[in-house]
């Protein structure tokens, strides 16, 4: 009994569950369909019932009456006896034609004496048996049973019986009918009622559709200015288009709030990079003159300011890059042939290129629209970055090409590559990956996008062609 219990639930747990899964109008639609259901079948219930009741009533009393009909207009009188055999004669006056008379309804008429010896009988009569009074079954038929009264020289006598049957398949026919008549227009009615509630829904979700459509252009565009449209009605979806207008409004308003601050960061660091750029400038002009003059332990000291003097100029110069992309700051650009800032860049970093064989492969005359130094700064980045993040004698190769009316920078190296999991964010700020060998600032992929953008441009990591290493791909359009 517990088994069966839970066997329970767990149906009606899963039902609901499966139900709660379906798209709302389509509960509401079925809701409908299935209350009207009930309803009609419980109206075709009753009323199927009562029509079929009346169906056989009316059959009884149409075999009754015809019976008690066919009974007077039966007209028998005794005829004298048979002169051959001694035995009496009937004979019927006016009498109808029995094989017409039970045509008609498809019936069949007998009369028979009280022992059920036929008199006479219509065409294909079947054998009713011993005539009972009243309404009898009998195999498949209806018998209505009558007496006769058989006029004697004394007076009527009752000494004969009419048995008039009617097939029980007729009325049975017309009440399954009735009942499929009535099938039909239960779920008829319910398939009515499931499409007008899924109409009615429709109509009806009409606002949710809006404000879902208007969602997702905020969603889409992600401007949060967009004004939710608010129904006509006072109901709950107003209600809700209300929230989330208000919810839109107090998030542009932390956007812009978001955006103004972000700005006014920008701008600083822009314009204290750029501030920066002079001290550091003049600092690294002192240290390599104090370098020059002195010797021993103090020699050394210098050097190492030198050293961290000239990568803070280089973050320096990194972060005021970003930070003129970021506030939209663009520098003049003009016709550079890509070629010959990929080979500036490889020979200048030939001589700390160390034991890492540096090719190149890039025909003059492919020229890109651009800014010369930013251009020079994406290669230096690319190819650095190639460098500092492989084994020694590792093959590091920079090419240039144009490929349907685009010139492509590839840098590929075959060293270890990058793991999967960390391809997505190669491109980020401040990202540096596990084989970075000279504590970078993590800015100069960053770089590389960023620049990229500012020419028109896209940076994507590709596999490489011989399967093993990295391969970044910088595609610009040409100049014609």
């Amino acid at each position: 009994m517990g088994n069966l219990d839970s066997s329970i639930r767990s149906a009606a747990r899963a039902t609901y569950s499966a139900y709660k899964r379906q798209p709302i109008r389509w509960r509401l639609a079925g809701g409908s369909a299935a209350l009207t259901l009930v309803i009609l079948c419980g109206f075709a219930v009753i009323v199927g019932t009562l029509t079929t009741r009346a169906i056989y009533d009316n059959f009884n009393r149409e075999t009754a009456s015809t019976a008690e009909r066919l009974a007077t207009e039966l007209n028998w009188y005794f005829a004298g006896p048979n002169p051959k055999n001694g035995r009496p004669r009937y004979s019927c006056q006016k009498c109808p034609n029995l094989n017409t008379f039970a045509s008609a309804n498809g019936a069949a008429v007998r009369v028979v004496t009280p022992d059920n010896h036929p008199l006479t009988t219509s065409r294909n009569a079947p054998d009713f048996g011993p005539p009972v009074r009243g309404s009898t079954d009998v195999n498949g038929w209806r018998v209505h049973a009558e007496p006769l009264e058989v006029v004697w020289g004394y007076g009527p006598h009752i000494s004969f019986w009419v048995q008039y049957g009617r097939r029980m398949s007729s009325v049975e026919a017309t009440a399954n009918r009735v009942k499929l008549f009535l099938a039909f227009g239960v779920l008829g009615g319910a398939a009515l009622a499931l499409l007008a509630g899924l109409a009615t829904a429709r109509r009806a979700m009409e606002p949710i559709a809006e404000l879902t459509a208007a969602t997702r252009d905020v969603a889409r565009t992600r401007d949060p200015s967009v004004r939710i449209p608010r129904p006509e009605a006072d109901d709950e979806v107003a209600e809700l288009a209300e929230t989330l207008d208000m919810m839109l409004h107090s998030l542009d308003e932390a956007r812009s709030e978001t955006e103004a601050t972000l700005a006014r960061q920008r701008e600083f660091v822009a314009d204290a990079s750029h501030e920066l750029r002079t001290p550091l400038t003049s600092v690294l002009a002192n240290l390599e003159v104090l370098y020059d003059t002195v010797e021993g332990e103090e020699r050394d000291m210098a050097a190492s300011a030198l050293r961290s003097s000239r990568r803070m100029r280089r973050l320096v110069a990194d972060l005021l890059l970003l930070a003129r992309a970021d506030a939209g700051r663009v520098a003049p650009h003009r016709p550079v042939d890509l070629s010959a800032v990929v080979t500036d860049a490889a020979s200048e970093l030939e001589p700390v290129a160390g034991d890492h064989e540096i090719s190149i492969s890039a025909p003059r005359g492919l020229e890109v629209e651009g800014a010369r130094d930013e251009l020079h700064r994406l290669v230096l980045n690319l190819m650095e970055n190639a460098l500092r993040h492989t084994d020694p004698g590792t093959a590091v190769e920079a090419s240039v090409e144009r490929v349907n009316g685009e010139v492509v920078l590839a840098v590929e190296d075959d060293g270890p590559g990058i793991p999967p999991e960390l391809q997505e964010k190669v491109f980020e700020r401040f990202f540096r990956g596990e084989g970075d060998r000279s504590g970078s600032s993590g800015l100069g992929l960053s770089i590389v996008r960023a620049v990229a953008d500012s020419h028109n441009g896209r940076v994507t990591l590709e596999p490489p062609l011989d399967g093993r290493g990295a391969r970044f791909v910088v595609r610009f359009p040409a100049q014609h």
